[in-house]
């Protein structure tokens, strides 16, 4: 499950160190290309609304099954794409479908034994995580050798292998819900409704995952341009750097298996502000930028596999919808700062401007975190006091 997770969610983040080299070749502006960066994010966003909540309700085996043949042809769409609106509606295609990863997730927490959920999710993450950063370095690589449209040949061709693997491997598992479609979906707003720890993880993620978006959508064009004018492959390959933040979902994942998912929530949202202080020098020293990068994906991979670990406490019998209503969240933040940042900011403010608008989105998860802990402590003076 963790090697499929990596290796489908590699669709999403393909065209990242490419979009340079893409927007060239197919003679589209800066904004332009910003939009279907953007539209990979907005159809996972709308994929995660729509479709995740159906692994509650249909059997997961064969739910799989079917969005993985959907990714692999949007896969084959965006390879032959001779122009914008064919390309734009693939992307969609690819965001929508690439839910699945979303799916395995809490399929895995419901397989685990309730004691080691926290390991198990993080090491199904660390997969995902794992593939996120592999799928620029092999996009970079493959686009200076093949081109760019062999990437997203090569991603189709594994995406369609991980499904045949994935539907000779996962057991079946009889639904946890028999709620028809239309009450299936409205259960997740009532979930959401009923779960303040849920509206809070969801406002974490909101802000961690807009402030990672900020950053990745732009540092290609950041690399591709002076000073640096790097090629497809060293972009490609300086997004190891983050292969931190995989490590840290490990350790995320148990730390909250023995209670320290709010302490570590904290943390993790303190290291992404101050990681922009060091992207903000990387404008034009190497060395700040790498360590940046490497701090900013510690920090926002941790603190998502914090959330995650604390989310899937809350209803055992609604895995699917409860990761639904987070990871909507997340992804629409996620296609908020990556549209912000893309289309509005980066074209005319530069880096600078970039760089302060993903530390705001970081500062303000961080500052309503130290409002909370505040709250807490206040609340057990006063229980103090009366007793």
């Amino acid at each position: 499950m963790s090697v499929a997770t990596g290796t489908v969610i590699a669709n999403l983040y393909f065209a990242q160190p490419l979009e340079e080299t893409m927007a060239r070749e197919l003679r589209l502006s800066t904004g332009a290309m910003g939009v279907v960066l953007t539209l990979f994010q907005v159809g996972y966003a709308l994929g995660l609304a729509t479709l995740v909540p159906l692994g509650d309700l249909v059997e997961r085996r064969r739910l799989l099954a079917v969005l993985i043949t959907i990714c692999a042809a949007g896969m084959i769409g965006l390879a032959t794409a001779p122009g914008p609106a064919v390309l734009q509606a693939a992307a969609l295609v690819v965001g929508v479908t690439t839910v699945v990863v979303q799916i395995i997730v809490p399929f895995a927490a419901h397989l685990a034994a309730p004691p080691e959920r926290g390991r198990v999710v993080g090491t199904v993450m660390s997969g995902l995580l794992i593939g996120i950063l592999v799928s620029r370095t092999v996009g970079g690589l493959l686009a200076e050798v093949a081109g760019w449209r062999a990437v997203f040949a090569l991603g189709g061709a594994a995406t369609a292998l991980v499904g045949v693997l994935l539907y000779r491997a996962l057991p079946r598992v009889t639904p946890t819900t028999t709620l028809p479609y239309p009450k299936l979906l409205a259960s997740v707003l009532t979930l959401v409704r009923e779960e303040p720890g849920l509206r809070i993880r969801m406002f974490y993620g909101a802000t961690v995952s807009a402030s990672f978006s900020v950053l990745w959508t732009n540092l290609g064009f950041l690399l591709a341009r002076p000073p640096y004018s790097w090629n497809n492959a060293a972009i490609g390959a300086f997004a190891l750097l983050g292969v931190a933040g995989a490590g840290m979902a490990m350790v995320a994942g148990r730390l909250a298996d023995r209670g320290h998912a709010r302490a570590t929530t904290g943390g993790c949202l303190f290291v992404i502000v101050v990681s922009y202080l060091a992207l903000w020098a990387g404008g034009h020293d190497v060395v700040a930028l790498a360590i940046g990068v490497a701090v900013m994906d510690l920090g926002c991979q941790g603190a998502h596999l914090s959330n995650q670990s604390v989310i899937y406490r809350l209803r055992p019998d609604a895995h699917s919808r409860v990761n639904t209503a987070y990871i909507t969240s997340y992804f629409v933040a996620g296609a908020v700062g990556s549209g912000l940042s893309a289309v509005l900011v980066h074209p005319r403010f530069g880096w600078e401007g970039v760089c302060i608008l993903g530390g705001a989105f970081s500062l303000l998860g961080l500052l309503v975190w130290g409002a909370g802990l505040r709250r807490r402590g206040s609340r057990g003076r006063c229980r103090g006091r009366t007793g």
